[in-house]
């Protein structure tokens, strides 16, 4: 079955979501898990432990957080696995309807990307 990556992405220290988005989110990452859609996922901390490494030009730099230029980041992941596409992107938009319903004042992108199997290139 394929395999999703989902991302929330968000602005950068818009504080903590209500209780009542957390309640939420544990019926419906439940649910899945109870079915195996759920495989794995988490919220991530910020940026201000962060650490990137950066190639440019055939170098590596390190480059630690905070980031001033930032305004979006992502906030947390989960990886899911579905029969079809369409079933995956139905469930990725309740999953926005969630953060609408209970968030209504934060701004939130919620991606969906499908899990490459190999090393396939787009199109093949």
């Amino acid at each position: 079955m394929p395999r999703f990556m989902g991302f929330v992405r968000m602005e950068e220290n818009i504080g903590m979501p209500p209780q009542s988005l957390f309640d939420a989110m544990d019926t419906y990452i439940g649910e899945r898990a109870a079915d195996g859609r759920f495989i794995d996922g988490g919220g991530l901390f910020g940026t201000e432990d962060a650490v990137n490494f950066v190639v440019r030009s055939g170098e590596v730099s390190r480059v630690d957080g905070p980031y001033a230029e930032g305004k979006e980041v992502v906030g947390g992941w989960s990886l899911l696995e579905y029969a079809t596409v369409e079933e995956a992107v139905a469930d990725q938009r309740e999953f926005a309807e969630l953060h609408a319903k209970h968030w209504p004042e934060a701004t939130v992108v919620a991606t969906l990307r499908q899990v490459s199997g190999g090393p396939e290139t787009p199109g093949d």
